[in-house]
């Protein structure tokens, strides 16, 4: 063990002097809240009268109130807008505007969502709307704060999709050709940029040439690099409103000087603006221009300009698969070795011997290389298809492999999400990729798992069935590991405080039915989602696993284990002594009400949920009553009329006998609504309900029937087991046997050399007597026979004789020969050469004991 150490506190005059700023330290704290505390006066400025409609109480604040006050207004405007929009134009509106010149920051962002909520609501008409607002919006547009013009700014970009062309035109485009020019100032220019970018899609090529590409043009060569960053990425939506033939002549020369551009910002935004025009370029554009450009990015990106890294492992998968068709095999070669060099930066450092790779990395340059893994695991997929999925295993197996063990949680978690799409990519050859399954599942960051969870049930089908063509042996492998990689995955969300992954995580277990057999689940995971209902104190995650449990009885092919878990529901739950597990039982039912057959609910369940109607607890009592009409369309009339009398009677019982106020409420409104209901008649089911129960009944008595078909399948193999290892029990002895014949046979034949011919005759005789039965009296279904000659065995054979009325009894007495009867039937028959040598070996042995060679037949 170790000493413990009992620390002494110092009461020295510095300790104390240290004790009292600390205690000065949470004094302060504390101040702010005193002075939050509003004095009379500033309650009584504050304060409004009730009797003013809202109308008069908006104008009253927005013109004596705080700026608080105003702010709240601004906020409200929507509201007002809905109410009483002409009042609200006429008397709220100019009074916005007035306060809007002196507002501070805050109210400045409320107006701006303000103003869009009203649009996207449709309150007025946008004429109207054109007419009132837009005004505003230009004016606050150019604000000095950043925050706040970019807020305007989003405001009018979704007005400018909204207004006709005409208002556009005038309004927007023609004020905009001052406003970008070299005098205003840079806020003014990266304005008219965005805006340009959004105008382009409203018009046609001809009014966009001659009104904006001017513009365009003018902005890409501003002193400013800001100015020019953002105008080149306005040139995508430029490029798509002008078509392919000025996006050639006109914005791709734009493009390649803004490539080579001294600011590093330009250049990337260059960069992603071919990537995004690639489906615009033809062949040549893209093999004579986009394609020394790329090159040139990827050579720069480790040398010179490491800033374009991030965005180039970005868009690279985009970027291969652009310029898939002009691509030489060299160059195809060349990319892929580039994009699994970014896949494992940051890495190589861990086993490299260079001296200068061992230097400490910043903390922003480790972020930047997590991004570019990041981006590489984002792009897989893209890779795939790069590549062919046929050569997977021997090109990306590999990355893949090393992304899905990245160290960075932020890897793993975007392989976990493109993990889906690989699945679908690889086909048949889907089961290379399981292992990486089960290294996800077993994660041990729950946000790794969380992304994988929400494709299980398809991955997992693609794995179990995706296989098929390769054989099942790898399917059929795959199982063992992936039931403990599934099974560990929910013990530990369970054990987690994320408790919306392990709902999400037993919400997608209700495949498992598809995916593996009906035992694995049994002994699996079905007492495991018992156990957490019991247990779990998270009501989301109690209901996923009753439901989930309600699908696995659902498809459960033995009526012994259905028979088991309907038996602790009923104990366990309904009749558990905690209130909360009688309240999830009647949940449970809800579930089994909708998965299951009616006939099966009323079978196992009906009764049981009854009984919860004399529950000591009012909240069960009223959680029935909600139930009791679902309880009652399970009905069928008149095979269940017994039930709906015992329904009957509980309802009468409750409404007699409760005492409780709102569970007699319940109880009263849910009379109402039984005596509504109409319930199902045996002879006329046609509707969808009921087929849709047709259904779920033939799919219950066909998994009896399936189980059924089982048990005898298995009894059958069992029989014919213990039949063969009869018979090859039969076959030991027989050659042990077989051998001590032929001594005996040497020997008979050594002393009986000097024999009469009445011996030969005899002899004759017997084999023409054995091969007329085995040709005549024998039935012909008696085709087959083992030699299993015994000592001291006599057979017996009964078979109807052609020509004959009665049965023919055979009974043969010989040492050397005994029969076997195979199956239930008893059928046996006798190969003619088999019989010959039988009854020769015995002839020979009769020779020297008289008394055994007499046959007896009897008719």
């Amino acid at each position: 063990m170790r000493p413990i150490i009992l620390c002494k506190m110092d009461f020295s005059h510095s300790s104390l002097f240290g004790y009292i700023e600390d205690l000065q330290e949470l004094t302060i704290i504390e101040r702010p809240v005193r002075r939050s505390l509003k004095t009379p006066e500033e309650i009584e400025r504050l304060t409004v009268d009730e009797e003013l409609s809202d109308i008069e109480r908006a104008v009253y604040l927005l013109s004596s109130g705080q700026d608080i006050q105003g702010t709240s207004v601004v906020a409200n405007l929507p509201v007002l807008m809905r109410q009483n929009p002409a009042e609200t134009l006429r008397r709220v509106l100019p009074k916005i505007r007035e306060v809007l010149h002196v507002a501070g920051v805050e109210m400045q962002l409320t107006a701006a969502v303000s103003f869009l909520t009203v649009l996207q609501e449709e309150s007025v008409s946008i004429h109207t709307y054109s007419h009132s607002f837009l005004h505003i919006i230009l004016q606050n547009l150019e604000h000095r704060d950043a925050g706040v013009s970019n807020a305007w700014l989003e405001t009018l970009l979704a007005v400018i999709e909204a207004l006709p062309k005409e208002t556009v035109r005038h309004e927007i485009l023609n004020p905009l050709v001052s406003k970008a020019q070299l005098s205003q100032t840079p806020q003014s220019r990266l304005v008219s940029c965005k805006i340009m970018g959004k105008v382009a899609k409203k018009f046609e090529a001809h009014i966009i040439k001659r009104e904006v590409l001017p513009l365009v043009k003018s902005l890409c060569q501003d002193v400013e690099y800001e100015v020019r960053t953002c105008m080149c990425r306005q040139l995508e939506h430029v490029a798509r409103g002008i078509g392919t033939e000025l996006t050639k002549t006109v914005v791709l020369p734009e493009l390649v000087e803004l490539a080579r551009d001294e600011g590093s910002s330009v250049r990337l935004a260059a960069f992603e603006t071919l990537v995004n025009l690639l489906d615009m370029f033809d062949a040549d554009d893209r093999s004579q221009t986009v394609l020394p450009l790329v090159k040139s990015f990827c050579e720069k990106s480790f040398k010179a300009d490491e800033s374009i890294l991030v965005s180039l492992s970005f868009h690279l998968g985009k970027l291969c698969n652009g310029l898939y068709g002009i691509f030489t095999p060299e160059q195809h070669l060349r990319f892929l070795e580039f994009y699994k060099k970014l896949s494992t930066l940051g890495l190589q450092q861990e086993n490299g011997h260079n001296d200068n790779q061992l230097h400490l990395q910043t903390l922003e340059q480790e972020k930047k290389y997590i991004s570019v893994r990041k981006n590489c695991a984002y792009n897989f997929p893209a890779m795939i298809v790069f590549v062919d999925p046929k050569n997977f295993h021997l090109e990306l197996y590999s990355i893949f492999f090393c992304l899905c063990h990245d160290p960075e949680v932020p890897v793993r978690y975007t392989m976990a999400i493109s993990f889906f799409e690989v699945a679908k990519l690889l086909n048949s050859d889907v089961y290379t990729i399981h292992k990486e399954l089960v290294t996800l599942l077993q994660d041990e960051s729950l946000e790794v798992l969380d992304a994988l969870v929400g494709h299980l049930p398809e991955i997992l089908e693609l794995m179990t069935n995706g296989g098929e063509n390769n054989g099942s042996e790898s399917k059929l492998l795959s199982i063992p590991d992936l039931i403990p990689a599934l099974t560990t995955a929910e013990q530990r969300a369970a054990a987690s405080l994320k408790w919306r992954t392990h709902e999400k995580l037993l919400q997608k277990y209700a495949c498992l039915p598809h995916i593996i057999s009906s035992d694995q689940i049994y002994y699996r995971f079905l007492h495991r989602m018992l156990t957490i209902i019991l247990t779990n104190n998270v009501l989301p995650v109690q209901k996923a696993a009753a439901r989930t449990l309600c699908v696995y009885l659902r498809y459960n092919r033995k009526q012994e284990q259905r028979h088991e878990v309907i038996q602790k529901l009923i104990e366990q739950l309904g009749q558990g002594k905690s209130y909360w597990n009688r309240l999830r039982f009647l949940d449970t039912c809800e579930f089994i009400i909708e998965l299951f057959s009616k006939s099966f609910f009323c079978k196992y369940f009906f009764l049981p949920v009854l009984e919860l109607t004399h529950d000591p607890v009012a909240n069960v009592r009223m959680k029935l009553c909600c139930l009791l009409p679902k309880v009652k369309s399970t009905l069928k009339i008149p095979t269940d009329k017994h039930l709906l009398q015992q329904l009957e009677l509980c309802i009468r019982k409750l409404l007699c006998q409760e005492k409780d106020k709102d569970v007699l409420t319940i109880v009263k409104r849910t009379v109402l609504e039984l005596d509504r209901m109409e319930i199902s008649v045996d002879a006329k089911r046609f509707y969808e309900n009921d087929l849709l129960d047709q259904e779920k009944e033939r799919q219950e008595h066909l998994l009896l029937e399936m189980e059924q078909l089982e048990k005898e399948k298995q009894k059958n193999e069992g029989r014919s087991t213990n039949i063969n290892d009869k018979m090859f029990e039969k076959k030991r002895r027989d050659s042990k046997t077989s051998s001590v014949l032929a001594k005996s046979i040497n020997l008979s034949i050594s002393g009986s050399s000097s024999g009469t011919s009445a011996g030969k005759e005899e002899k004759k005789s017997k084999l023409v007597r054995s091969q007329s039965f085995s040709t005549q009296v024998l039935h012909p279904k008696y085709s087959n026979i083992d030699k299993c000659p015994n000592k001291s065995s006599a057979t017996r054979y009964t078979s109807s004789v052609p020509g004959m009325g009665k049965s023919c009894m055979l009974s043969f007495s010989d040492d050397s020969f005994r029969t076997h009867s195979a199956g239930n039937s008893g059928n046996a028959a006798f190969p003619s050469s088999c019989s010959r040598n039988l009854f020769n070996s015995a002839d020979q042995k009769n020779n020297g004991n008289k008394e055994s060679q007499s046959r007896k037949m009897s008719m």
